[in-house]
């Protein structure tokens, strides 16, 4: 009897972008990451590329990339995000299907998801017959591949659902054991109830449709699956290949399939070395051939299904009631409030679909004066998410509209369509998962919704937005100063809506701070600038400017001009207005430069008031992102001027602040300050030096043992691991250049000296690479007796033992 092993990871997140940019601002609450997909990417999706298996002296033996030799899904707009933000990271994830095709006896080892996460049995048969559609299509650019199966978000399942995915070629989705009602062998009558978690998940069953046609469905072990996740499993590799390894029974009378699922994000995020202990254990079961390691396609194709299944319709893994999380205040939740109720979830829903159900009819109504066929053209624009260049959209074109169209109703064509993409991402299930109405999941799926109704009111000129949000109010916030959807929706979503004045505002009022090209990309626009002025006159500075925006979304475009008046701190006042001519916009440059080259800025101001009327813009117009970038820079002088007042006091009065030290005296406060303030800076700026200065670093250290300064370890680490990574990659690029080799080798030793540990996880990354690739060639140069090779050789091992790298 054969022993097989399969870990499925389902590694989503939702998408969390601003529908008006088509990018995730800032999100402080992934501190000190810039968003949470970053965040979770370097807790999780990064180190399962590249998960360390140690030794018994903690050093690392291997490195290996977990995603080859387990079952995943990764969802379509994660992996949107990681080939832009994290391309390692997402060329791994694709190196790794391809390697466990040969794993595999051909089988890759990746699923497809269906596209943004929807709850499948909640939706209507066209949404779930779209959101499959996109999904396989997404995986099938991205794998090169048609997939074998398909993960269902949070593995809602309906028949409907089942039908669709064996109508598009889908072989095979996972359910949890409790979604089983009743299976029994193939080609008997009786059918034997397994309800309530109780079927064998040891082998694969086959459900079969009212179509005819039949889908393989593999239910994971429960418990497993459970301890995994949630009751600590993955403290030690060795408990994790234990617990798989003993839920086999010799009463069994096939090759049986021990599997689990659970979210990927349990491998490092959700358990912090998670990663590490899922390696320990598979490189344990393979390494002593205790199970043979496979996945989903493999097993099906040596093992097709003996015995037949009925699901449980609309059920799911993450709802003792069913589906019901996602539309009722069911009692799921995440458990960190009991006392708030979750009553909100189905007046949202219902605005929702009451907002889909009115938007289609008129989308198939506007569409159709375009379009051969409305629907078959939504399901196809996928192929314009995945490639929006001006061929490709050409190319759709040309295969669904009905007639040549004109510029105009080209941009019609696609803002019709991306009203309907937005009107399936506001359903993505992490806005019903939590527990309150304005967190941050639910305000997403709330701002999809604003850009779905946005889109419509331009296209079919009535103004729903009224009435969606009177909807919205029925759904009431646990948290007394939120209320309702209603004031949530004007709290947090028309704050964030962009038109085209916004998206000009930002674009002149960063203009004095960027050193924009003719050509400017902001987000999903494209900024032509067609003519600018700029006049200074001290440190103020005055911008006057005409830009002609296009979104690279729909293709439509905008011609904006602006006049900003800057007074050299954070104090900024700056207009915008569609541009009216070449009269009006000279008449605008004149009157505005006669005065500030004078000084007179208050007639500047009066000027840009009279000119551009409401139209008023500060820095608190700029988009996020940008906001931050630009008051950092107007920091910078501000800081510079405070350090030189500390540095000043400290260096005049450091005697007397070690003679206080030393008697044990505390230094006042401002004192303390000053030397905090100095000393760290100096330690930063030597940590991030290229050519490090260790005896300076020691004596930077040794004051502030003497002085009592309290170090900003935060702060040094990241500069000297940022700095060090350097180090290392130019080592990499030149590994037997002396001046290279002795940087590396000081950055080595200065570890052992600094008073906090680094995170030397890229560095170990990098030195490992080395060890596989550059290190036999001058291994082989030493045996042969090229003693600079030997010499080379032995420092590298030095090295690695204060990396922590073990070399055989």
């Amino acid at each position: 009897m054969e022993k097989y092993i399969c870990i499925h990871g389902h590694f989503y997140q939702p998408p969390r972008e601003n529908p008006w940019l088509e990018a995730i601002e800032l999100q402080d609450s992934a501190y000190p990451y810039h968003d949470w997909n970053e965040r979770i990417t370097a807790e999780s999706y990064a180190p399962n590329a590249v998960s360390r298996i140690l030794d018994g002296e903690n050093r690392i033996v291997k490195i290996v990339n977990n995603y080859a030799r387990i079952s995943f899904n990764v969802g379509p707009t994660l992996l949107c995000w990681l080939e832009r933000n994290a391309p390692d990271v997402y060329a791994a994830i694709l190196e790794a299907d391809r390697e466990s095709r040969t794993n595999f006896s051909g089988h890759g080892s990746a699923l497809a998801q269906a596209y943004n996460h929807m709850i499948l049995p909640l939706a209507n048969r066209r949404d779930k017959y779209t959101q499959i559609l996109w999904g396989l299509q997404d995986f099938e650019r991205r794998f090169g591949r048609k997939p074998e199966g398909m993960w269902l978000p949070e593995t809602g399942v309906d028949l409907e659902t089942l039908e669709i995915l064996a109508e598009v070629g889908i072989r095979f989705t996972i359910l949890s054991p409790y979604q089983a009602s009743r299976a029994r062998r193939t080609g008997s009558r009786a059918w034997r109830d397994v309800s309530g978690g109780r079927i064998d998940p040891t082998m694969a069953y086959e459900q079969r449709l009212r179509s005819g046609r039949r889908i393989a469905l593999f239910f994971y072990d429960g418990p497993i699956s459970r301890a995994v996740a949630f009751e600590g499993l993955l403290l030690r590799g060795e408990n994790l290949a234990g617990r798989l390894l003993g839920a086999f029974r010799d009463e069994r009378g096939w090759d049986q399939l021990v599997h689990i699922a659970t979210d990927g994000e349990t491998y490092g995020h959700h358990h912090r070395y998670g990663e590490m202990a899922l390696s320990y254990a598979l490189d344990t079961i393979e390494s002593q051939k205790l199970a043979k390691l496979t996945n989903y396609g493999e097993y099906l194709e040596r093992h097709p299904p003996t015995h037949q299944v009925e699901i449980s319709e609309n059920t799911s893994w993450s709802c003792a009631h069913g589906v019901e999380r996602w539309k009722s205040n069911c009692g799921c939740n995440s458990g960190g409030r009991p006392d708030w109720s979750q009553e909100w979830r189905a007046p949202l829903r219902q605005a929702l679909d009451w907002l889909r159900e009115t938007l289609a009819p008129q989308f198939e109504k506007k569409a159709g004066e375009y379009l051969k066929d409305p629907w078959a053209a939504r399901d196809d624009y996928i192929s314009v998410i995945l490639d929006r260049s001006p061929d490709d959209v050409e190319r759709f074109l040309q295969r669904h509209a009905a007639r040549p169209l004109s510029e105009e109703q080209r941009v019609a064509v696609l803002k019709l369509l991306e009203l309907q993409r937005h009107a399936m991402l506001m359903y993505t299930s992490c806005g019903w998962f939590f527990d309150e109405l304005s967190g941050i999941e639910t305000v997403q799926v709330v701002h999809y919704a604003a850009r779905a109704v946005q889109l419509g009111q331009e296209v079919f000129g009535d103004g729903i937005e009224p009435q969606f949000v009177e909807r919205l109010a029925a759904a009431k916030s646990n948290i007394a100063e939120h209320g309702d959807g209603r004031n949530i929706y004007e709290k947090f979503v028309t704050p964030a809506m962009v038109d085209w004045e916004k998206v000009g505002a930002h674009y002149g009022v960063s203009s004095l701070f960027e050193d924009y090209t003719e050509q400017t990309g902001l987000y999903c626009y494209l900024a032509e600038r067609e003519d600018y002025r700029s006049f200074e006159a001290g440190k103020a500075r005055l911008a006057v400017g005409r830009v002609k925006l296009t979104s690279e979304i729909t293709r439509e475009s905008c011609v904006l001009s602006f006049g900003v008046l800057h007074f050299g701190d954070h104090n900024l006042n700056g207009g915008v207005r569609k541009f009216l001519g070449e009269d009006a916009y000279r008449d605008l440059i004149e009157q505005t430069r006669e005065p500030f080259m004078r000084a007179d800025f208050p007639e500047v101001l009066r000027l840009i008031d009279r000119q551009f009327g409401e139209s008023n813009y500060s820095i608190r117009s700029l988009f996020r992102d940008e906001q931050r970038k630009v008051l950092a820079r107007i920091l910078e002088a501000t800081l510079a001027e405070a350090e030189a007042s500390y540095r000043q006091l400290y260096e005049n009065h450091a005697p007397m602040m070690r003679f206080l030290t030393d008697l044990r005296i505390p230094l006042p406060r401002a004192f303390h300050a000053a030397a905090e303030f100095v000393v760290n800076g100096q330690l930063r700026r030597a940590l991030e030096h290229n050519e490090i200065d260790s005896d300076r670093i020691a004596s930077l250290l040794d004051r502030t043992r003497v002085e009592g300064v309290t170090l900003d370890t935060a702060t040094l680490e990241y500069a000297f691991r940022h700095n060090f990574e350097r180090i290392a990659e130019q080592f990499l690029a030149h590994p037997t250049e002396p001046a290279v080799f002795q940087r590396l080798q000081r950055a080595a030793d200065l570890l052992q000296r600094l008073p906090f540990a680094v995170n030397l996880w890229k560095i170990q990354n990098l030195f490992y690479w080395m060890l596989e690739t550059i290190l036999p060639k001058e291994r082989e140069k030493a045996a042969q007796g090229d003693e600079t090779a030997r010499a080379w050789v032995d420092r590298v091992a030095g090295i690695g033992r204060k990396l922590g790298v073990r070399m055989s």
